[in-house]
C-alpha cells in the first residue's frame, strides 16, 4: 500500500512539473512577467517592466482600444532600452499631443495585420529566398531575414531591429520583442 501511494504521490509530482513546464512555456516571462496567452496585448504588455515606454506610448497615441481588438496582430514590440536608442528627448516629444500622428505612424509601423508566429515568418523568409516583406498596418514595409538562428527586421531607412523574445502568444495575436524601434520612410524622425 505503501509503496502504492508513494508510486502515485511521485507521478502526480511529476505531472504537475510537466504542467508547469507547460503552463511556462505557453505563459513565457516577459519583463519579470508572465505573459498570459489567455489577455489581450495591452494587458499583458502593462506588466513587463521592459515596456512602459511603449505602454505610455500606446496610450498617447490613443491605440489602446485598437490593441485590445480582436485583431489578429503581430507587433514587434521594442522595450524599454530600444526606445532609450533614440536621439535624447525624442521619446518626451513623441508623447506630447502635437506629436500623436507622428507617434501614431511610429508604432503602427511595429504592427502587421493577422498573426504571424516565427514559424510563419520562417516560412515567408524561405519562399522569399531569404527575405520576406512585411506590409505593416502604417502601410510601410519591413524586410525580415534570418542572421543564424537570430530573426532580424530592417526598416524603411536601413535601420535593423533583432527579435530578442519570440512568439510570445495573446489572445488576439503575437507579440516578438524587438531590440531597436523601427522607422518609417515618410516623416524625418528627430535628429
Amino acid at each position: 500500500m505503501k509503496k502504492k501511494l508513494s508510486m502515485l504521490m511521485c507521478a502526480v509530482a511529476a505531472l504537475t512539473m510537466m504542467a508547469s513546464a507547460a503552463m511556462a512555456q505557453d505563459n513565457p516571462m516577459v519583463g519579470g512577467a508572465p505573459m498570459m496567452k489567455t489577455k489581450d496585448i495591452v494587458d499583458n504588455a502593462v506588466n513587463s517592466k521592459d515596456h512602459t515606454t511603449l505602454v505610455a506610448a500606446v496610450k498617447a497615441a490613443g491605440l489602446v482600444e485598437t490593441l485590445k481588438g480582436t485583431g489578429p496582430f503581430t507587433v514587434f514590440a521594442p522595450t524599454n532600452a530600444a526606445f532609450d536608442k533614440l536621439p535624447a528627448g525624442t521619446v518626451d516629444t513623441l508623447v506630447k499631443p502635437e506629436s500623436k500622428e507622428m507617434l501614431t505612424g511610429i508604432l503602427t509601423y511595429h504592427v502587421v495585420a493577422g498573426k504571424m508566429d516565427s514559424k510563419a515568418i520562417a516560412k515567408a523568409i524561405k519562399d522569399g529566398n531569404g527575405t520576406a516583406t512585411l506590409t505593416t498596418v502604417q502601410g510601410g514595409m519591413l524586410t525580415a531575414k534570418m542572421d543564424g538562428k537570430k530573426l532580424v527586421l530592417t526598416d524603411e531607412k536601413g535601420g535593423m531591429s533583432t527579435v530578442t523574445i519570440a512568439d510570445v502568444n495573446q489572445s488576439n495575436g503575437v507579440i516578438h520583442v524587438v531590440d531597436t524601434v523601427l522607422m518609417h520612410g515618410e516623416k524625418k524622425m528627430m535628429d
